[in-house]
């Protein structure tokens, strides 16, 4: 048996909170969206990363945004299959 990666570890950890969204909540976290200025210091972040110039301290917060970013996306996709899950059932 392989060792789960950490996407799989989030996923299982968050499944009790996707498990109970109703379809409001389901359509407002697909709706998700980060805003510009919070946006525009990831992407200096992530530049900086690329060129190996991050500090460690802004090492530590680009990683916070990552891992804060892997968490809504697998809310988004789990809601996502939640969303059509029930539009096929209709």
């Amino acid at each position: 048996m392989s060792k789960p990666s950490g996407a799989e570890v989030l996923a299982g950890i968050l499944e009790p909170v996707t498990a109970s969204l109703n379809e409001e909540a389901a359509r407002k976290l697909v709706g998700l969206r980060v805003n510009r200025d919070l946006q525009a210091r990831v992407d200096v972040l992530a530049r900086k990363c690329n060129e190996g110039e991050l500090t460690p301290e802004e090492r530590s917060e680009y990683e916070s945004y990552v891992l804060a970013g892997n968490v809504v996306a697998i809310l988004q996709a789990k809601a996502r299959i939640l969303l059509g899950q029930r539009d096929r059932s209709r």
